[in-house]
């Protein structure tokens, strides 16, 4: 999935950098993280082809998110805890996402734990830091939006366009008080950088 480039004249210092493959998200391929939820017909009652979704935890926020200059690249991945989080292109665009599988530690399991791995977020729960080699990034693509399990690890959206809309579903609260980040470059040395 991930092959690693080096400049040998580069410094020590500087990052490897992982090139990425996307892979098409669809119900199959993006299970492990979350849901592609496609349009239904009007009518239609609720299933397992709609999102699933855990906003009990606070006031939920759906809103207009405009985005910027989001190149192929990134080098940190954010996790929520407490909430699952839907994102969609206006428009049905092509756009991108960097994920991780989640990897919350249950306080119940932190006693049988052992390892220098489990890391305590500023947000008050436990986490094992995303492995390099388990990140991919998806290719979202046409009328379909993504919902991600509460705690699935993501970087994006990103985009080839100048300026991209999403919709996004989460709580009010979530980018304050339950936002969890992973630098790539601090803890591994490395980016990720991939090409349609």
């Amino acid at each position: 999935m991930a092959t690693t480039t080096s400049d040998e004249s580069a410094a020590t210092s500087s990052p490897a950098v992982i090139r990425l493959k996307p892979i098409e998200a669809t119900a199959e391929s993006f299970q492990e993280y979350g849901q592609v939820v496609e349009a239904s017909p009007d009518g239609d009652e609720f299933g397992p082809r709609d999102a699933h979704l855990d906003l009990s935890q606070g006031i939920p926020r759906f809103y207009i998110m405009h985005l910027e200059d989001r190149p192929l690249k990134f080098s940190t991945i954010t996790h929520h805890a407490n909430v699952t989080q839907c994102l969609g292109s206006i428009g049905g665009h092509v756009w991108y996402l960097g994920v991780a599988k989640p990897s919350i530690v249950d306080p119940i399991e932190i006693k049988g734990t052992v390892g220098a791995n489990l890391v305590q977020s500023h947000c008050g729960h436990f986490y094992v830091p995303p492995a390099v080699d388990d990140v991919r990034v998806f290719k979202i693509s046409g009328p379909k939006f993504l919902k991600l399990n509460r705690g699935t690890w993501h970087a994006g959206p990103l985009f080839l366009e100048k300026t991209m809309d999403f919709y996004n579903l989460e709580l009010s609260n979530t980018n304050v008080v339950d936002h969890t980040t992973h630098d790539f470059i601090k803890k591994n040395k490395v980016v990720f950088s991939f090409k349609e």
